[in-house]
């Protein structure tokens, strides 16, 4: 094939090659995967930014919890912004007395984002390695028990903290 002919007829755009389209193709559907997490850590880093700019330690920054105006408990996301303000500082042992649910759950998202980034950028994960080469099949997971677990480990934190013995975990 000559340049004329690659060209096509005289006032039409030259055609790419299928190499070049399936390239660019491939470029933009990474792009978009990427997209998602990326903005989701954009946004997450800007409300980290204006938590960490406006201190929730002083008083008429921010609303006080409903529950806790209302009933004096403290509710598991009490004390939460005061950790988000500390973890953007820096300082793990302030988040960590302010709400050390949160400090945890800041940890489990971060693992959890970094797995959304690393698949939706195309690698594989790793397969878990077996400790016997030969293996019965597991049976199925009940459904929901993680969302179960979850609920009773904040119900449970929520019981701790609000009882005299748990002033450790009252921010």
């Amino acid at each position: 094939m000559t340049d004329d002919t690659a060209a096509g007829p005289p006032g039409r755009p030259a055609r790419p090659d299928r190499r070049s389209v399936r390239r660019s193709r491939v470029r933009r559907s990474r792009v978009r995967r990427l997209a998602a997490p990326l903005g989701a850590l954009a946004g997450i880093g800007a409300a980290f930014a204006v938590v960490g700019a406006v201190d929730p330690n002083e008083p008429g920054h921010y609303p006080v919890c409903p529950l806790w105006r209302a009933t004096g408990l403290l509710c598991p996301g009490c004390g939460g912004l005061r950790s988000a303000y500390a973890v953007a500082h820096g300082d793990l042992a302030g988040a960590l007395g302010a709400n050390a649910l949160a400090v945890a759950a800041y940890a489990v998202c971060a693992l959890l984002w970094a797995r959304w980034l690393l698949r939706a950028a195309g690698v594989p994960p790793r397969a878990a390695p077996s400790a016997h080469p030969v293996t019965a099949p597991r049976a199925a997971a009940p459904r929901g028990g993680r969302t179960v677990a979850l609920a009773a480990l904040v119900m449970a934190f929520t019981v701790v903290r609000n009882l005299p013995f748990g002033g450790v975990l009252a921010p």
